[in-house]
């Protein structure tokens, strides 16, 4: 599947939208409807018929929502899409808000004195909901839950995707599905609840080692799915009849269409396990009409999912340096062939063919980030035909990109000089490169969270008064979600770090209008050697390698601790990755990867 560059949705169809939309809110007796980006998996990537925040504002970023009043209309937005929302919005019609540092509750007390405002259950949370109502308390304001009135004035709609679900082989994930659930059945039992309703895809799909293609880039089937406290499951998919399945699957997995979901869930003996942070709303709603006892906690296949296992980190390591051939590849062409008549279409088509002549290529793991000079400071830029820039001397190209294969999930991103870009570019890039070098370097404390270490990508811009509007790291999954969670590093996250963890290791810095520049490995938590005292510490590995340009490095500029991790990382980039590239790759690589 490769990449396409049509642009999905333009501003000039807002309009007309939000008045349809305006007008379907009369009738209904609202003053106001929320449209948030997630879907009822409360996903971060969603398929094309559940893209209703696009659809209607003409924003395609991963995260946001939309208020839609009858005399406002609000696009929230974090500091990732700050940019890009005023290119993609009709300003006219829809005013970008900066959220979270404005929240919603906040925003409708400002623009709305009295009303109701309507809201999907099944597209909230109840975390969501509680704290948008504890805002609103005092005032004349009140949610409603109500059918999706996008859905209604959507005449095209894509149908629901319903593509085949196949077996992620026990050896590729280093853990039967049938030990996956017994472990978890036992922590339900331990905890006294009968079953544990699952709402994320990848979840299921970890848990019962299964994949699918329901969503873009995320090899990932789409369903709800019990877990029963004797180790047995439900699993409501479209494909609950298609012959083969239920064989597949094995005789503890039960299959229902998803039809038969709400009735199953009222049907259901508590306590019952729902995951605030991730379940619908309307699955509590339903489970109280009913009388079945509720309780939330967390997702039982969170955090296993999250800490992955010996063999999952054996196989990624492989991908890992797969994609590092192929990267190396991509970077001796691009140095050879730009800035010449190259666009950045053509470099998304070249690095995804690089990818490609591995045979292993599954997919990639999300749309190619490639920005050239300007672009570049769009942190989520897309190109589209409209939008593809030339490469031009004397600027700078971030190009962010990952790929699926079976034996791992991988995300890179590399800032490339494109002739001289000059003494600022490389400034900011160094503090950049000795942000990201901190953090490869770290070792802290068993029992610290993501916020803990966020800091320390950061303090080099923070002396030169300078920063970068989102976290430093993501949770990666084993070919499963690019995006993961509960695992980051930001000023936010409080989940404690643990071995196994896969994360992004990714400052950046980006100035509107003239350059953007990010730099990006994927690592691994560890256990690390016990020094002084003997206390209990954790480090990273690295599990990315393709070298940085050394063209952007003011070697001067690094401490001497910091000039010896480059020099070794190049060094073992150069050792890993050099018998599997091409002789012309080889001798470039050579050179990349010299000793500053």
């Amino acid at each position: 599947m490769f990449q396409s560059f049509d642009s999905a949705a333009s501003p000039g169809q807002g309009p007309a939208r939000l008045s349809a939309l305006r007008e379907a809110m009369h009738d209904a007796g609202l003053e106001g409807f929320i449209v948030p980006r997630a879907d009822v998996y409360q996903g971060e990537y969603v398929a094309p018929g559940d893209a209703r925040l696009e659809w209607l504002t003409g924003f395609t970023g991963s995260a946001g929502f939309c208020i839609a009043l009858q005399e406002a209309a609000g696009v929230f937005i974090d500091g990732r899409y700050r940019t890009q929302v005023k290119a993609q919005v009709d300003l006219a019609h829809f005013s970008p808000v900066a959220w979270p540092e404005i929240r919603p509750g906040d925003w409708l007390r400002d623009n709305l004195s009295a009303g109701v405002v309507g809201f999907d259950p099944w597209l909230h949370t109840a975390d969501e909901i509680a704290r948008i109502e504890a805002a609103l308390q005092g005032t004349a304001i009140t949610l409603r839950p109500c059918d999706n009135l996008v859905d209604a004035i959507w005449p095209d709609r894509p149908a629901p995707p319903a593509k085949a679900i196949f077996l992620h082989a026990d050896d590729l994930a280093g853990e039967s599905a049938a030990a996956k659930r017994q472990r978890l059945g036992a922590e339900l039992r331990k905890s006294g609840e009968r079953v544990a309703v699952l709402t994320q895809p990848d979840s299921i799909c970890w848990l019962l080692n299964i994949r699918g293609q329901d969503v873009p880039r995320n090899p990932v089937a789409q369903a709800f799915a019990f877990l029963f406290a004797d180790d047995k499951v439900t699993l409501f998919t479209p494909r609950a009849g298609e012959n083969g399945l239920a064989e597949l699957l094995g005789p503890d997995v039960s299959l229902a269409l998803p039809e038969a979901f709400s009735a199953a869930l009222s049907a259901l003996q508590g306590p019952v396990r729902l995951d605030r942070l991730t379940a619908p709303l309307a699955l509590s709603q339903i489970l109280s009409r009913a009388g079945v006892e509720a309780r939330f906690g967390e997702d039982p296949c969170r955090l296993p999912k999250a800490c992955k296992n010996p063999g999952e980190i054996t196989h990624t390591r492989e991908a890992h340096l797969r994609d590092g051939a192929a990267m190396a590849e991509f970077l001796c062409w691009l140095d050879r062939e730009a800035p010449g008549d190259l666009t950045e279409i053509a470099v998304v088509r070249a690095l995804e063919e690089f990818r490609r002549a591995s045979n292993a290529l599954f997919d990639i793991s999300f749309d190619t980030i490639c920005g050239a000079g300007p672009d570049g400071a769009i942190i989520h830029y897309r190109v589209t035909e409209e939008t593809d820039r030339a490469l031009q001397s004397g600027e700078l190209l971030l190009v962010d990109s990952g790929a699926q294969y079976q034996d791992g999930t991988t995300d890179i991103t590399r800032t490339i000089a494109i002739g001289d870009p000059g003494e600022e570019a490389r400034i900011c890039y160094t503090a950049v490169l000795r942000g990201m070098i901190a953090i490869s370097r770290a070792r802290w404390p068993r029992g610290l969270a993501g916020r803990d270490l966020d800091a320390l990508a950061r303090q080099h811009l923070w002396s030169l008064g300078l920063d970068y509007d989102h976290g430093t790291g993501h949770g990666v999954g084993a070919f499963l979600s690019v995006h993961e969670g509960p695992q980051r590093i930001s000023r936010v996250s409080e989940v404690a770090l643990q071995p196994g963890m896969i994360l992004s290791n990714e400052p950046g810095y980006y100035r509107e209008g003239a350059f953007g520049i990010r730099l990006e490995n994927l690592i691994v938590v560890d256990a690390a050697e016990k020094l002084g005292d003997g206390r209990d510490q954790l480090s990273f590995e690295t599990l990315t390698f393709a070298p940085f340009d050394r063209r952007l490095v003011l070697a001067d500029q690094l401490s001497q601790a910091e000039r010896a991790w480059l020099d070794a990382y190049h060094a073992e980039v150069l050792a890993k990755i050099g018998p599997r590239v091409s002789a012309e790759t080889l001798s470039w690589l050579e050179r990349a990867c010299a000793p500053l």
